[in-house]
């Protein structure tokens, strides 16, 4: 589908504005995000600390400091162990995730975004006194549960309360803050790496504390969302809350369509049940593809493991610790170009362009890195300016995740659910997610062992299938009301047969889209 705004079948363009309290909801609710990059720009970061290896993980530590130049550099932090502890969490997410479905259903969005900062601040204070390792993997437990939590609810939440027109660039405001939180982790561990004494480790695991508390007092100042509050029966409380989210004293015309929406949510009895039918096939496959694909990018292998992965090809300990500190800042600033042009490009736009991006970059940085590190990993005295040239490419690969597959991936299956399956269909995205980035993260050290540089050529294959995925099956989802959005699939090539079947749509079956130049809205 071609870029601009696209109508509901029936025309339908609700009025309202974006108020300062939508947008401050919104942000509030955002910072949800920090809790997940915080943790995934800490762990990588301690990991290669060596006075955290010497504690927990001496036999990594000893293979670090002992291996010979002739040996494969490669190979150096190759553990299981090791990976376990940044994995683990990941488990407990995908976990979380399937019993957030239930709560964020039955008491509402703000509800599971609270005990999400709950579950992750005992985890923060579990990690900062470990004297174990079983304590370090009960505290990175926790911290999964928490991390589920919020990111089940917190993206259907910005999603519901922002107007439609705004819904993309708000949406993305989640993205902005785990972009935030991996940049202020990046930083900590680079100055808590040079205390003295070792124990700066302590305070990089410990911090996740702050996070953890900014969630809990900001979902104690949240109102519930209006679509929230009709599925759990408040009808007078709803229609008060998008009044003043709104901004104008009519939103008749759009609460009769939420309350029709939950009327026709609650005839579905088993939501995870009704996801597997023909007429959802359409959003069953985006939320199980669009966070694989997401994973598949490579983008966490580069989150997670930047200061070891810096260290393996040649960087000192700080060094690759402020490197990682550069592409957490080029992550975060990518973002908010994604944030400002969305809503204005659309969604597909940013796919594609970002795919093609991805998929240059990862080929020079593999030809790079073949050409001076070889098969050993020993690239001898490594030049300046080299360096320089490999951390520049990262920086752009992070910068076209960052604009596209980065928010997008949280973005597009938040607003694609009906509202009878949105929680279910959003803990299968989360719990895929999961899944994957559990995956990636237990097997990194060893697919960088086994396949060394052509590690990113695996990841480039798959920029490749996903970027051909969104070309076919992803229609654009800009400016379509969140409980308008069948009219998308109706009208798609190939996921119409599964949605005009089942005859179960908003508007008229053969309502066709036309978007006239600029972006106008004609049925």
């Amino acid at each position: 589908m071609a870029g601009g705004a696209i109508a509901a079948s029936d025309g339908r363009e609700y009025p309202g504005k974006l108020t300062f309290k939508v947008f401050v909801t919104c942000v509030v609710a955002a910072t949800g995000g920090l809790i997940f990059g915080y943790d995934l720009g800490i762990s990588g970061g301690v990991t290669s600390m060596d006075s955290f290896l010497e504690k927990f993980f001496p036999a990594v530590y000893e293979k670090e400091t002992s291996i010979r130049p002739s040996e494969n550099q490669y190979c150096k932090f190759d553990s299981q162990t090791l990976t376990l502890f940044t994995s683990s969490l990941y488990v407990a997410a995908l976990v979380a995730s399937i019993f957030a479905a239930t709560i964020t259903r039955h008491f509402g969005r703000r509800t599971t975004m609270l005990w999400g900062g709950i579950l992750f601040c005992v985890g923060a204070l579990f990690n900062g006194f470990a004297e174990r390792v079983w304590m370090l993997i009960v505290g990175r437990m926790l911290l999964g549960f928490g991390i589920g939590c919020a990111n089940q609810s917190v993206p259907i939440y910005v999603s519901e309360m922002a107007p439609y027109r705004f819904r993309g660039a708000l949406n993305m405001m989640f993205q902005l803050a785990i972009t935030i939180g991996i940049l202020v982790a990046n930083l900590l561990n680079y100055f808590f790496a040079q205390i003295e004494g070792g124990w700066g480790w302590r305070l990089s695991l410990g911090g996740a504390m702050v996070p953890a508390l900014i969630i809990i007092a900001g979902s104690f100042c949240l109102a519930d969302t209006p679509n929230s509050l009709i599925e759990r029966n408040h009808l007078k409380e709803a229609k008060e809350q998008l009044v003043k989210i709104r901004g104008i004293p009519n939103v008749d015309e759009e609460f009769n369509d939420l309350v029709s929406a939950s009327e026709a949510s609650k005839l579905v009895k088993h939501p995870w049940v009704s996801i597997f039918q023909r007429k959802y096939r359409p959003q069953l496959t985006m939320a199980i593809c669009i966070p694989l694909f997401q994973q598949l990018t490579g983008m966490n292998v580069i989150t997670f493991y930047a200061p070891v992965l810096f260290k393996t090809i040649g960087f000192g300990s700080s060094a690759s610790l402020m490197s990682a500190v550069i592409t957490g800042t080029v992550n975060c600033l990518a973002t908010l170009v994604s944030i400002f042009s969305v809503d204005k490009f659309g969604r597909r736009t940013l796919f594609l362009e970002g795919g093609a991006q991805m998929f240059i970059c990862q080929v020079i940085i593999t030809i790079a890195i073949a050409f001076k590190f070889g098969t050993t990993g020993n690239p001898g005295e490594l030049p300046k300016w080299y360096a320089y040239g490999v951390v520049s490419f990262i920086c752009l690969y992070v910068a076209g995740f960052a604009w596209s597959w980065g928010p997008l991936g949280w973005l597009v299956p938040s607003e694609i659910f009906p509202l009878e399956i949105r929680s279910a269909a959003q803990s299968i995205n989360v719990s895929v997610n999961m899944i994957f980035t559990f995956a990636i993260a237990q097997v990194f050290t060893s697919m960088l062992c086994h396949l060394k540089f052509g590690l990113f050529i695996f990841f480039a294959c798959w920029v490749v299938i996903m970027t051909l995925f969104i070309h076919k099956f992803l229609p654009e989802t800009k400016g379509v009301p969140i409980e308008e959005m069948t009219i998308v699939w109706r009208n798609h090539p190939y996921w119409r047969k599964f949605v005009s079947s089942e005859g179960d749509a908003s508007g008229p079956e053969s309502g066709d889209i036309q978007l006239e130049k600029g972006g106008e809205q004609k049925v």
